[in-house]
């Protein structure tokens, strides 16, 4: 029997990546002290823009964020998922929004670029368009990862369950949502939706999410979890920067995968 131990971190980030920096290290250091051997991290962990200059991101090789997460996954002896960062592109004048997992060497195991962009316009709530600073990736990834078959996703993927089964036909038992859910679509959609994606692809979700409000318009809804392929919340953070550890336990996916053969009933 396949258990393993991780951790969602939430955090409140900002434009000012050495203050996010050292906002996530503590909790990254707590989580592994707890015996988390695979952490994740939100959306945007080491900058989360806010104002509408363009940001030219980092490539990954040298990124300054990357970089500091993988020093400290190779210190502490953890996998660590970093949510996302921007990362450089071809396109002029935008940016990937990449995820990226690293193993306990601190090596760089595996890369997501986010394909589905948050484009909306609430009147009087909300406005944004990731489009206009953007590049949207083409391929879903899964990744091995301390034993576990990881997919991986970011944010507004969420809404979009065609992604998810391309990621449990590669073998998924485990799937990551950072994210940076906006405060107005959380209270009503964020748990539902993880939930969701949870059940029908008889899966373990990874949501590690902002929190607060980082400065303008931006305000991000939290309540961060962990949960099981029952669907069950097996472990949250509310409110407020912080973390939270469960146990997944592969033997519960296999034997709810076999209890409730979903995917052999499958037909289209």
């Amino acid at each position: 029997m396949k258990r393993v131990k991780v951790a969602v971190v939430q955090l409140c980030s900002t434009e000012d990546i050495p203050s996010n920096l050292a906002q996530a290290e503590p909790l990254v250091r707590a989580a592994a002290a707890d015996g988390a051997t695979l952490i994740a991290l939100p959306e945007n962990a080491g900058f989360l823009k806010i104002g509408p200059d363009r940001d030219p991101g980092e490539p990954l090789d040298g990124s300054v964020i990357v970089t500091r997460f993988q020093t400290l996954a190779a210190e502490l002896n953890v996998n660590i998922l970093l949510g996302s960062f921007h990362r450089t592109s071809d396109v002029e004048g935008k940016v990937h929004n990449t995820s990226v997992l690293i193993d306990k060497r601190g090596a760089l195991i595996a890369t997501y670029d986010k394909i589905h962009l948050f484009d909306i316009d609430v009147p009087g709530t909300v406005t944004f368009r990731e489009s206009d600073d953007i590049e949207p990736g083409q391929a879903p990834v899964v990744a091995d990862v301390d034993g576990l078959r990881l997919g991986m996703s970011i944010c507004y993927d969420l809404r979009f369950p065609e992604l998810y089964r391309r990621l449990l036909d590669a073998g998924a038992q485990v799937i990551a949502v950072p994210a940076a859910f906006t405060a107005q679509t959380g209270k009503a959609h964020w748990e539902v939706l993880l939930r969701a994606r949870a059940i029908e692809n008889q899966c373990y979700l990874l949501a590690p999410d902002q929190w607060g409000i980082h400065g303008g318009k931006r305000h991000s809804h939290g309540d961060s979890m962990i949960i099981d392929p029952w669907g069950q919340v097996i472990a949250r953070v509310p409110e407020g920067i912080g973390y939270a550890c469960a146990w997944l336990d592969l033997e519960r996916v296999a034997t709810i995968r076999r209890d409730l053969p979903c995917g052999a009933h499958r037909r289209v």
